[in-house]
Order: structure tokens, then sequence, then C-alpha cells
């Protein structure tokens, strides 16, 4: 897989104990997959969006290197 289209958004600091990052494939595809990505800053328990992320890849499953 290659990296045709690569989105972050930075919405906060990411300030607190730890970093908690989820992401999802929105689309698979044979040619083309859309994934989604979103990472929080956790402090006391509480959340705060840190990051959104969206990314569109290409598959290149049977191809050789070039």
């Amino acid at each position: 897989m290659l990296t045709v289209e690569y989105k972050l958004n930075l919405l906060a600091p990411a300030a607190g104990e730890r970093l908690i990052a989820e992401g999802r494939v929105v689309k698979p595809g044979r040619t083309l997959a859309i994934t989604r990505g979103e990472v929080y800053a956790e402090a006391a328990g509480k959340r705060t969006l840190c990051a959104l992320m969206q990314q569109t890849l290409i598959v290149l499953s049977g191809r050789a290197d070039g």
C-alpha cells in the first residue's frame, strides 16, 4: 500500500497523562482504501480530541516493485 493523500488537522495540544489513538477503515476497496483516525489526550479521566486524520491509500498487491 502507498499513500495517495493524507490530511491531518491538529486541534489541541496533546497535554495529559497518555495519548489514545483510534483508527478505522471507512471504505476498503480493491484499488483504493479510505481510513480515518482520531487522537485524544487523556488527563484525570477526561479526553480531549487533539488530532483528526484522513488517508487515501492505493493497494498495489501483486505488482512488482519498480
